[in-house]
């Protein structure tokens, strides 16, 4: 028999997926729907269904009955974050959520207490608890995906500031100008003012570091466009002049990375940062990030562990889950 239940949901740009979690950190349950598309009452109906669904799994398997299945806490993943003057979203890529009182109507909706995340934050929060940074006082998680987020956890609770954007990193400017170059670097130069974001700002860090800063870099340095999947596969290419173009940007890129996570070291001097997201599959950068970081880093060592998401793409929702840490519900 489990502890105390919670339910963890990441509400994705194109899924929505919800897990029970015991106390234990064992997912019991998992059941996936679809995202409505820019329609807000739309995807909390569709959130408040799949909680349905996840409520009779917990009846039928005799962990509660009843009314006391509303005793069960619900933790959400966002894109975005809930602005602390308005209470409503905002910076959100799913546009549909932006200005919106999320976390107040899904409370409403679903009659229980309903805690909101951005989903890079739970994504550190499930690798601090019992992932791959499981342990240390102080984790950076990171995911590199299509963008570029963060979460700071110390001692396994979510650091959140004033403005409510601890870790927004992937929008911090990428100092261009302090980079350095290996000697026999065979690519042009990354030049600052290149790169414009979503945001409206130039060289934020996801311009360069996301899985899409990858893929444009290798376009622009061989004229093709390829994933960063495919990309990663030409690393073993039989065509010489590919493979060495996928090695030459991949080098760089792993500069450009130990640059931009030398500004968090620098700052925050976390003990470990784990990587998720489709670039953390790609295990040469590990070593070679670890390598460059010496170049950025005020410190005549760097003891900063930089190691792979421990639970991959389910760390969001699992951290989701984890916004009721044990011992609270």
């Amino acid at each position: 028999m489990m502890g105390q239940p919670r339910i963890g949901i990441d509400l994705g740009g194109t899924k929505i997926e919800g897990v029970i979690l015991d106390d234990l950190g064992n997912v019991v349950f998992r059941q996936r729907v679809r995202t409505p598309k820019n329609d807000f009452s739309a995807t909390t109906d569709a959130i408040a269904h799949l909680v349905q669904i996840l409520d009779r799994e917990i009846e039928t398997k005799g962990y509660l009955k009843g009314p006391d299945i509303r005793k069960v806490p619900i933790g959400i993943g966002t894109p975005g974050s809930i602005s602390p003057v308005t209470g409503k979203m905002r910076n959100s890529n799913s546009t549909g959520l932006n200005d919106q009182a999320l976390q107040e109507r899904l409370t409403e909706q679903l009659a229980r207490p309903v805690r909101l995340a951005n989903d890079a934050d739970c994504f550190a929060l499930s690798e601090a608890t019992d992932g791959a940074g499981q342990g240390a006082s102080l984790v950076f998680g990171v995911i590199l995906g299509t963008g570029t987020g963060g979460g700071i956890v110390h001692d396994q609770k979510l650091l959140q500031g004033a403005n409510g954007i601890s870790g927004e990193w992937g929008h911090c400017t990428l100092p261009i100008d302090a980079y350095q170059a290996d000697e026999d670097e065979a690519l042009p130069l990354p030049q600052s003012g290149q790169r414009l974001c979503y945001c409206g700002r130039t060289d934020c860090v996801e311009t360069w570091v996301s899985g899409t800063g990858f893929e444009n870099s290798f376009r622009l340095a061989s004229g093709q466009s390829l994933t960063g999947e495919e990309i990663a596969d030409l690393l073993e290419s039989t065509d010489v002049n590919l493979a060495a173009t996928a090695h030459q940007v991949l080098q760089q890129y792993c500069n450009l990375l130990a640059l931009a996570l030398s500004t968090v070291i620098n700052t925050l001097d976390p003990h470990i940062i784990v990587l998720g997201g489709g670039m953390s599959n790609i295990e040469k950068i590990y070593p070679e990030v670890t390598k460059y970081l010496s170049r950025y880093v005020f410190s005549d060592i760097v003891s900063t562990k930089l190691v792979k998401a421990g639970y991959g793409d389910s760390s969001g929702v699992r951290g989701a889950a984890w916004l009721w840490p044990a011992g609270t519900v």
